[in-house]
């Protein structure tokens, strides 16, 4: 079970840069292909930018072509919560950090077929990687 982060807007935003503000919490969107971590191949953990909530393992990351990180899978299934989204005139479903919500992306089912045909894809801005052997 996540335990659950609650903060004002005035705390989120000492806490978290603009860009990460205006994405984790306003709902932004990265421009594709500019995040840090679009074709990052190191090994690790991706936390949520916000909190620090343990949310996908590298090895469930691939190259999906979007110009976004995007993974197939979170690392448990209380990490990432979804809801439905019709901003845009589309609907999609969105995907929050299960332990503070804030804004991560969007799933879509056109991800690997040999895996579980999710594609999680998510702001680079959200995400900071813990390499492996960094936490240790």
């Amino acid at each position: 079970m996540v335990d659950k982060i609650d903060k004002s807007d005035a705390e989120w935003r000492a806490a978290l840069s603009d860009e990460q503000f205006r994405v984790l919490r306003q709902k932004g969107t990265e421009p594709p292909f500019t995040g840090v971590y679009h074709d990052a191949k190191d090994a690790g953990l991706y936390r949520c930018a916000a909190c620090g909530n343990p949310l996908f393992r590298s090895d469930s990351k691939y190259d999906s072509g979007s110009g976004w990180p995007s993974f197939w899978q979170p690392v448990s299934p209380d990490a990432v919560i979804s809801e439905r989204d019709s901003s845009h005139g589309m609907i999609r479903t969105e995907v929050m950090c299960g332990a503070c919500g804030s804004h991560l992306g969007h799933v879509f089912s056109d991800g690997p077929r040999d895996k579980t045909g999710l594609r999680y894809c998510i702001n680079s801005v959200s995400l900071d990687l813990e390499r492996d052997g960094e936490g240790e």
